[in-house]
């Protein structure tokens, strides 16, 4: 791979003591009474990092009942906004104090690189901060006009124990778009990390004993989704979900949590398109999409996996991407200047190619790549920068969710065409448009299936601004006023305020 940018190892030397993780239930760090452990291998170099408790019914059941207690004592949801927001915005200083420690493990379960890393442990605290703004803001309605002697009030109260389950592949920043919203809101809280990376949960965990979080308000479970994920799913004590991961697994949620008919947000897959017209600046564009498609290693549900480019311009705007694409850095994650690090698992690799492969044996062409990356030194868990011309819709590679470096590049004529293509899938998490006329963009913006839609650049996100899914990508929102309202249930009160009596249903004969 002559052509690639391929840095080398920079030397790194596995730590002499591996990273050890603990639940934290009730305020307190404790192994499984079981004993039992599960290790996480650096995906970039081959050797054990962490080394974590691996819970069971037992400890998701008790951190459930300490969440449970610690919401119906009111120490944390009956206390004002302002106590709340004091606690959330030390978290966020601590996290910008412990930004190293935190991105150094999770470079090393994660395979992502250093610099990606850093950068989304440090933004995450934006999120803590603006969470503590919104729990001083928690307003309802008032109803003065339904008469002398009446009154009404529409109050938002927490809405009780929430269990959060997070994904591998962005496992600080994605807690940190949960987390903070659903403490703001006065909701306690169970959470079980991916067990392909804990380590930095863990770390949170210990960042919020240290900012005076009561016990029992945030819990930490680690292990397996079976049988964490599924008690944190089912149990009756439970009142929210809050998941982000797989679309089957969402789908299995929703129907065990139905049981019990508690709340459930999911944010779940995506095959999101990016869609060039002629008139746009195609230099900029082809930069975001090899951006949207490389990086954390194509391993991200707001990635962009398809292009539709209009077929005047097809040709050269693939070169471009081509082009640039053989630019991109990957190699060693430890390594500053690395922009794409390791695929998560051997496994996840292996089905990257078969995806790969597939495209082809349906006609799709290569442009670039197409099989697995050598990194001297490195594991065997780095895929090739590929780009698949020549696609059309119903190809597994328009539809599927590959989560891999892999661009899939359609064409299109007209509006319409693009509008149809972009919205052919059954995932509508994100989309986005290229081009000089607004109102262009605005049509498309309109008409797009998707929970956010990009206009003239790609994957820019503010906490104040919700996100979230349509169709098959997920229901609820996160972040932003809108995310911090599903931790939220709403209760209305009507009030008896006058001298005068209600109406008497019942009446004596006369």
């Amino acid at each position: 791979m002559n052509d690639l940018s391929i840095r080398a190892s920079v030397g790194f030397e596995p730590a002499k003591e591996v990273f050890a993780g603990q639940h934290l239930i009730d305020g307190a760090w404790a192994d499984s009474a079981s004993g039992a452990t599960f290790e996480r291998v650096s995906p970039s170099h081959g050797v054990v990092v962490s080394r974590c408790a691996e819970g069971s019914a037992a400890e998701a059941n008790a951190a459930i009942a300490a969440a449970r207690t610690a919401f119906d004592s009111g120490v944390w949801s009956r206390i004002s906004g302002k106590e709340r927001a004091a606690v959330l915005l030390k978290v966020a200083d601590l996290i910008e104090a412990n930004v190293e420690r935190i991105t150094l493990q999770e470079v090393l379960e994660s395979g992502k690189p250093i610099a990606q890393a850093r950068g989304e442990v440090s933004g995450a605290a934006d999120h803590w901060r603006y969470a503590a703004s919104l729990a001083r803001g928690v307003h309802g309605d008032s109803h003065d006009t339904l008469g002398a002697d009446m009154v009404a009030m529409v109050l938002k109260q927490p809405i009780g124990v929430v269990s959060i389950i997070t994904p591998w592949n962005f496992p600080f920043w994605i807690l940190s778009q949960k987390l903070p919203y659903a403490l703001a809101a006065g909701c306690t809280c169970v959470v079980k990390p991916s067990e392909m990376t804990p380590a930095s949960t863990v770390m949170l965990g210990e960042l919020l004993i240290e900012a005076g979080l009561p016990a029992g308000v945030c819990n930490i479970v680690l292990g397996y989704g079976d049988p964490v994920g599924s008690v944190m799913s089912t149990h009756k004590d439970v009142d929210m979900v809050s998941f982000t991961g797989s679309t089957r697994v969402g789908k299995l949620i929703s129907k065990v949590a139905a049981e019990t008919l508690k709340k459930v947000a999911l944010e779940l897959g995506g095959k999101n398109a990016q869609v060039i017209f002629p008139d746009a600046d195609l230099d900029e564009a082809a930069d975001a999409v090899v951006f949207g498609t490389y990086f954390n290693v194509g391993q991200c549900c707001n990635g962009s996996s398809r292009i539709i480019v209009h077929k005047d311009i097809a040709e050269d705007f693939v070169a471009r991407v081509v082009a640039l694409s053989r630019d991109v850095r990957f190699g060693d994650p430890m390594d500053e200047a690395t922009q794409v690090g390791a695929i998560v698992t051997a496994a996840h690799n292996a089905q990257i190619h078969k995806h790969v492969q597939a495209a082809q044996a349906a006609g799709a062409k290569l442009a670039l790549g197409g099989g697995p990356l050598v990194v001297d030194g490195l594991s065997d868990q780095f895929y090739q920068p590929t780009v698949l011309i020549d696609v059309s819709a119903d190809m597994g590679a328009a539809q599927d969710e590959i989560f891999g470096p892999v661009l899939s590049v359609m064409t299109f004529d007209s509006l319409e065409e693009a509008v149809a293509l972009a919205n052919g899938t059954d995932y509508g998490l994100s989309a986005g448009v290229w081009s000089s006329n607004m109102h262009i963009c605005l049509e498309f913006s309109r008409r797009a299936e998707a929970g956010t839609v990009w206009t003239n650049t790609w994957m820019d996100g503010y906490p104040e601004v919700t996100f979230g899914g349509a169709k098959q990508s997920g229901q609820g929102r996160e972040i932003g006023r809108y995310g911090f309202e599903e931790f939220f249930e709403v209760k209305s009160v009507v009030m008896r305020v006058g001298e005068k009596s209600r109406a008497r249903w019942v009446t004596k004969e006369t």
